[in-house]
């Protein structure tokens, strides 16, 4: 198999030896188990890290608590200054990282490297912030008094993430909390450890060359028991969690229990509508891309497609011949659109929930199957699979991360299909394929979609830096990215200045001295 420049990649983000997983800036260090980290495009190895210890987890909390010390005094401009320049040495390596990504995960070249402008456009975004971490100012009811509210760095902040966006979604919450004054600590998945190590090894240059102390951006790698050592720690104000809606619950019943705060994005089970008004040639674009990007493996992927009777044959055909096209293989290989599933666990996840459908009564539109032969060697490329489905079937109603994608027909008025797409626990990314105004407005209306994310004639996947991105019920309430979802990082803090001689309490009660 064609080698598509990984070598060279992996030499220039410095991995070509790579067995620690701990860091707190340039210093690598660790001692527990190894973690092989096996390649989803080839079944090959590439390379290996160890797992952070509860020893070389507390030297590393010990360097980030030293090093917020210094960094919250900093002007925000400054800090604006330090992700600016680590956008720019991303600009420098986006080809290298965005390979990488592609191959630790295995998403086609051309997502990696879209992965990795994220990353840039959220130091863009974050270093316009630096100068816009605005409070208010309030009148007082008591005369000669001010009063204002501005808002304070928090700490230390950890970040855990998912492996389907192994550097994105660290970038969307450091580039925000480092602006803000937090330094960060972030465990990235254990299927995609090389990625967390890339990104260390590109912020401890710029941390080296600015002269800035260690444990401003610091890593540790391991599994669920790493985790938990963020989670239960009083050290660690805010722990912002991507996963699983059933890591989830156990990352918030955890944090509240100590009153820290936590920022979830957890699973997804994303619909597009499509109404007898849509534009079908938009509705099979939009849908395609939305269940068959990344393998099926995003948060946001489109899960069911809920059709009008009146459309429903027209679109199921539309959407089937256009399956029909799909080139799965090599992610590297830009002719290939659909690369692998993470591991064989996802395989299996994957038949499951194929058979599963069929169990409940559903029929199979496009056939599903595991590839094998040259090429195939991993074992992790499936065949993108399409199935006609009932909204109530079990199967339906849980996230199914793999390119499954489910059929569901709604007939009368857009109020019964909304209803439909929200009859879900989770609550991430929703759309509707529609040119009638009024279908638009109720959709994205109080009583229409009750997601965090409602688009119209677009698909669920993917979302911009400029506005919040999260969801509501199951996926957690979390916001990361734009708008104001800086605020979760910094803590707020009211004041009120006396500037008189006098000293008037509140309610008006005297208390002569």
């Amino acid at each position: 198999m064609a080698d598509f420049g990984i070598k060279e990649a992996l030499s220039t983000l410095g991995l070509e030896d790579i067995n620690n997983g701990s860091s707190t800036g340039t210093k690598w260090f660790s001692n527990g188990d190894i973690i092989e980290s096996y390649s989803p495009v080839d079944g090959k190895l590439i390379g290996k890290v160890k797992a952070s210890t509860k020893d070389d987890y507390e030297a590393v909390m010990k360097t980030a608590t030293e090093a917020f010390k210094t960094w919250r005094t900093k002007p925000a401009p400054l800090r604006g200054e330090i992700v600016r320049q680590f956008g720019e040495k991303l600009r420098e390596k986006k080809e290298a990282l965005g390979k990488l990504v592609s191959y630790e995960m295995g998403k086609s070249y051309q997502e990696g490297l879209g992965e990795v402008q994220e990353m840039i456009d959220i130091c863009d975004f974050a270093v316009g912030l630096s100068r816009q971490l605005h409070g208010l100012t309030m009148h007082s009811e008591r005369p000669g008094h001010r009063m204002y509210e501005q808002y304070h760095p928090l700490g230390v902040v950890g970040i855990i993430s998912a492996f389907n966006f192994p550097v994105a979604v660290w970038a969307w919450n450091t580039a925000l909390a480092w602006i803000c004054g937090d330094v960060c600590i972030w465990k990235p998945s254990e299927k995609t450890p090389l990625c967390g190590v890339a990104c260390q090894n590109i912020i401890s240059e710029v941390l080296k060359e600015n002269n800035l102390p260690e444990g401003i951006s610091c890593l540790v790698n391991g599994d669920y028991k790493v985790g938990e050592m963020m989670t239960k720690d009083t050290r660690v104000p805010l722990i912002s969690a991507t996963g699983s809606t059933r890591m989830g619950k156990i990352v918030a019943k955890e944090v509240a229990g100590r009153l820290g705060k936590s920022l979830l994005e957890l699973g997804g089970n994303n619909a597009i509508i499509v109404t007898p008004d849509a534009d079908i040639k938009m509705t099979v674009i939009g849908a395609v891309f939305g269940a068959v990007g990344t393998a099926g493996q995003r948060c946001t992927s489109t899960r069911r497609l809920i059709i009008h009777e009146s459309m429903y044959d027209k679109v199921k055909n539309a959407v089937a011949d256009a399956y029909k096209q799909l080139r799965i293989g090599n992610p590297l290989d830009e002719n290939n659109h659909v690369g692998p599933l993470i591991d064989k666990d996802a395989v299996k996840n994957y038949e499951n929930a194929l058979e599963k459908v069929v169990a409940e009564g559903g029929k199979i539109v496009v056939e599903g199957g595991v590839l094998s032969g040259e090429g195939y060697e991993s074992g992790c490329y499936v065949k993108p699979a399409i199935a006609e489905a009932g909204n109530y079937y079990e199967i339906v109603q849980h996230e199914t991360f793999a390119p499954v994608l489910y059929l569901l027909k709604y007939s009368g008025d857009v109020e019964n299909a909304i209803a439909l797409q929200n009859g879900v626990a989770q609550g991430l990314s929703s759309a509707i394929m529609t040119n009638n105004l009024r279908e638009a407005e109720r959709f994205l209306s109080v009583q229409g979609s009750d997601c965090g994310i409602a688009n119209v004639n677009i698909g669920t996947s993917g979302a911009e830096i400029g506005g919040a991105f999260g969801g509501e019920k199951e996926t957690g309430g979390g916001r990361e990215s734009g708008s104001d979802a800086w605020k979760v990082y910094m803590r707020r803090q009211t004041n009120t200045i006396n500037y008189t001689t006098d000293l008037p309490l509140a309610q008006g009660i005297k208390f002569d001295l």
